[in-house]
């Protein structure tokens, strides 16, 4: 029980921190105009390219931009306590590693479901595209394991900030190439071998492949698949993350270098 309550009352208060919550409306440009300005953009230039149909982008968008609670989220948990002096106290408290990770990382990816799940229904909405209400849950059960295994590679990300003073650009970097390798917005049958290659070991890519085929009513088997190999992703980038940050921690430690700004 102490340990649930480590997760769920540290993650609660890391992430209201990580806002600062200065006012809860900052939400609204960065998870809700954002995503669906994007989702726009790519629709009407794959419309122009005779690339896709509206659909093909609502998905592939919706799903891609929950990378950036997921990245800069879980990312910032760290170098946000590292910048107010704070992640010294966090790593010396008696508080087991895996439940502090665990704690900071869930708020993060349900904070990616919802702009994932807002972003589809929006876009369809403006672009006209039906919804097949009853393939809903695979959908989002498709956006659970996308959230999941971008997070545990924000895990990495955040392990990173321990050895760099700012680390406002790798998450940015990081969320140009999963908008590129993903197949957000290029279909499969464009993309060079090399690049399919690269794509299925990066999140996103199995999720929106998986969410594309529940809105086209494939059998769950096929979407199960699919769903199976992104948590699996998920759990690899998770245990090398936590791993990272291990590693990394005791680094700064013997370098004194643990809250260096």
């Amino acid at each position: 029980m102490n340990r649930i309550r480590v997760a769920l009352l540290g993650g609660l208060m890391s992430y209201r921190a990580l806002f600062g919550w200065i006012s809860p409306w900052i939400l609204i440009p960065s998870f809700m105009v954002t995503p669906l300005a994007q989702i726009l953009l790519f629709a009407y230039i794959g419309r122009s390219a005779g690339v896709g149909d509206d659909e093909f982008f609502v998905i592939g968008n919706a799903l891609q931009y929950s990378a950036i609670p997921c990245l800069f989220g879980i990312g910032n948990t760290v170098v946000g306590e590292r910048h107010h002096r704070t992640l010294g106290l966090v790593l010396t408290s008696p508080a087991p590693r895996l439940p502090l990770l665990l704690g900071r990382s869930l708020p993060v990816a349900l904070n990616g479901c919802a702009v994932a799940v807002f972003a589809f229904v929006a876009g369809s909405a403006v672009l006209g595209i039906p919804i097949n209400w009853e393939s809903l849950p695979w959908f989002v059960l498709a956006v659970v394991s996308t959230t999941i295994a971008c997070t545990g590679l924000g895990l990495i990300i955040a392990a990173i900030g321990l050895r760099f003073l700012d680390m406002a650009v790798a998450p940015n970097l990081v969320f140009g190439v999963l908008l590129v390798f993903s197949g957000a917005n290029i279909p499969p049958t464009l993309e060079p071998r090399w690049m399919l290659l690269v794509g299925r070991w990066l999140p996103f890519t199995h999720g929106i492949a998986a969410a594309r085929l529940t809105t086209a009513g494939a059998s769950h088997s096929g979407v199960g698949r699919l769903v199976a190999e992104e948590l699996l992703l998920g759990l690899a980038y998770g245990a090398l993350g936590t791993v990272l940050l291990r590693a990394l921690e005791k680094r700064s430690r013997h370098a004194a270098t643990l809250e260096m700004t």
